[in-house]
């Protein structure tokens, strides 16, 4: 069985140029490699694993609804566009998306570590059943956007949606927080100005520490992977921060 993305999509795309008669010229061909290839999208259905463009028959999943893939390549032929998702079937599966990495300034971290059942590759072939007219690439998401949202931006704004929403909350405000990992400290407050390591009654604890003086330090105290405390000081008058005020709306 395969999809049929032409009727519906392309009669609704092109209801208004049904006189164009004008063949895709080779400066269109380039403007949709150059705005399509590693372009990210988020997908809106589940994408199947498959050797041929748009069988269902396969054995694996391309993708879960929600799952973020990469568009990796783009062949333009005369009535088709077929785009290998992840690396197309052969790029093995899982590799695309550990590669995937958020971070703040210098530092980066993956988004899934140790995944071994992270999707892998497939193709799309968006068929015309005519020759290629004049195209653009924003016009192909369209096109696509029954089954890819290429509105969710970045990878590191797909990773903070997936986050619960309190953990949400306090990125969008660039708080540490309790039970946060490191990655998401890292999108809250960035790089710490130093880290310093102990092991107090048997816990191996690592301070980041933020700030300098004169002004507010923040330690952010982690035991193992998770944040088990957020302390605010002044620098040289011993005394803890008062708590932040609430956001103001």
């Amino acid at each position: 069985m395969r999809w049929s993305l032409a009727a519906a999509l392309l009669a609704a795309s092109f209801s208004t140029a049904s006189g164009e008669s004008h063949k895709l010229t080779d400066e269109q061909r380039l403007e949709l490699v150059r705005g399509l290839t590693a372009e990210y999208a988020t997908a809106k259905i589940g994408l199947p694993r498959s050797k041929k463009s748009l069988e269902y028959d396969s054995k694996g999943s391309a993708a879960r609804t929600g799952d973020l893939v990469q568009i990796s390549r783009i062949d333009i032929e005369d009535d088709k566009i077929v785009l290998q998702i992840n690396g197309g079937y052969n790029s093995g599966k899982g590799k695309w998306y550990q590669r995937v990495q958020i971070g703040m300034g210098t530092q980066t971290a993956p988004i899934s570590q140790g995944q071994s059942n992270a999707p892998g590759g497939t193709s799309i072939a968006l068929l015309f059943h005519q020759p290629l007219p004049p195209l653009k690439a924003a016009e192909i998401k369209k096109m696509l956007a029954p089954i890819l949202d290429f509105e969710k931006h970045t990878a590191t704004e797909t990773y903070v949606e997936s986050l619960p929403p309190e953990m949400q909350q306090a990125v969008k405000e660039k708080r540490a927080v309790e039970g946060m990992d490191r990655e998401e400290v890292l999108l809250a407050l960035g790089r710490p100005v130093r880290k310093v390591r102990e092991v107090k009654e048997g816990d191996e604890l690592e301070d980041w520490i933020y700030g300098t003086a004169p002004g507010k330090i923040t330690f952010v105290t982690f035991k193992g992977s998770k944040v088990t405390r957020v302390k605010e000081t002044y620098a040289g008058l011993g005394t803890e921060a008062p708590p932040p005020e609430p956001p103001r709306y």
